[in-house]
């Protein structure tokens, strides 16, 4: 999720993230708040119209909204100068750039982290949507003609058997828009746990038994040292011919070459891709203009579309540390998301 090189992006409503009261000894203390490395007007307000008191970062700091991520030695310092600091808000759903900060503070119960997770799952899952649709109506085919196209390809969505990698918000707004086109969905998470809306509900390690019919994969999951290369060349020759893969999560979680290739012999649909390996995808790529590929320049969400979402998380977690402690997105730091 991205916009302008600080400006956070994502979205979602339907979270389902919120967490009950936490305990006593995980509970911030509430305290005044700081908007940083630089201040916003909307997240501003956001704070202010939560009953927030802001103050510039300092001794008085206890709780950080950190609205860059790029700048993560930043953050570092300002937790290592100002340890009274007991909640900070980070400014997207995905929180790998911050893993070396989070396993720093790993072992200690302050602060409290919460980031975006959840509230930014409806444009993403209608991007993911969007590629899945435009794959199977070989649209990367018919966009780069220059001439009627004769040769009848294309394939309808409904019916079909979708492998959902991941089981956040994301994906779980992806299930209730694939709900009119009746197909059978399998969630593949860590745990077997059911998720509502799917046919069946796996575990990462059986994910080997549900690609051999899968018609669409996509791609909704943290990036962890787990998911690292989750699709690589072994797994995309389980997939048939037929299979759409869409990967809206990170880039790392596929193998370029090997996708590029799996293309490259006709033995995918197609593939639709918010997020690459590397980022930026290099100019002159395979990838692009490749007739059996879309590349978005990992925008599944815009500023537009997720600054009022961040500021409603900023608002939530606001009221949540002036009262009992029911703060959305929290982040597990060892897990890392």
């Amino acid at each position: 999720m991205t916009g302008s090189a600080d400006v956070p992006v994502a979205r979602g409503h339907r979270s389902t993230d919120v967490v009950a009261a936490l305990p006593a000894d995980r509970r911030p203390r509430p305290g005044a708040v700081t908007v940083a490395p630089r201040e916003s007007p909307v997240f501003v307000a956001a704070v202010e119209e939560a009953g927030g008191t802001l103050v510039p970062l300092g001794p008085d700091t206890r709780g950080l909204i950190w609205l860059s991520y790029r700048d993560v030695a930043g953050l570092d310092a300002a937790l290592a100068a100002h340890p009274g600091i007991e909640w900070v808000q980070l400014p997207w759903a995905g929180v790998d750039a911050f893993s070396d900060v989070l396993a720093r503070h790993a072992d200690a119960p302050r602060p409290l982290w919460t980031s975006a997770k959840g509230a930014y799952s409806e444009p993403v899952a209608e991007h993911a949507l969007m590629l899945v649709l435009s794959l199977f109506r070989v649209v990367p085919s018919r966009v780069q003609a220059t001439s009627w196209q004769t040769e009848q390809r294309g394939v309808s969505l409904y019916g079909r058997r979708v492998v959902v990698v991941g089981a956040g918000g994301i994906a779980r707004e992806l299930l209730r828009l694939l709900a009119p086109f009746e197909c059978r969905v399998t969630v593949v998470r860590r745990s077997a746990e059911p998720v509502a809306g799917a046919e069946r509900t796996v575990t990462v390690e059986q994910l080997d038994e549900v690609l051999p019919d899968a018609d669409v994969v996509v791609l909704a999951a943290a990036s962890t040292a787990e998911t690292a290369r989750l699709v690589d060349a072994r797994r995309l020759a389980l997939l048939p011919p037929r299979a759409v893969l869409v990967n809206v999560a990170r880039g790392d979680l596929v193998d370029t070459e090997a996708l590029v290739a799996a293309l490259d012999d006709e033995r995918l649909w197609g593939a639709g891709l918010d997020v690459t390996s590397p980022e930026p995808l290099p100019d002159g790529h395979p990838l692009w203009g490749h007739p059996r590929a879309i590349v978005t320049p990992h925008q599944a969400d815009t500023p537009e579309m997720t600054a009022p979402l961040l500021a409603g998380r900023i608002r939530h977690n606001v009221r949540a540390l002036a009262g009992d402690g029911d703060f959305a997105g929290v982040v597990d730091p060892r897990a890392g998301y």
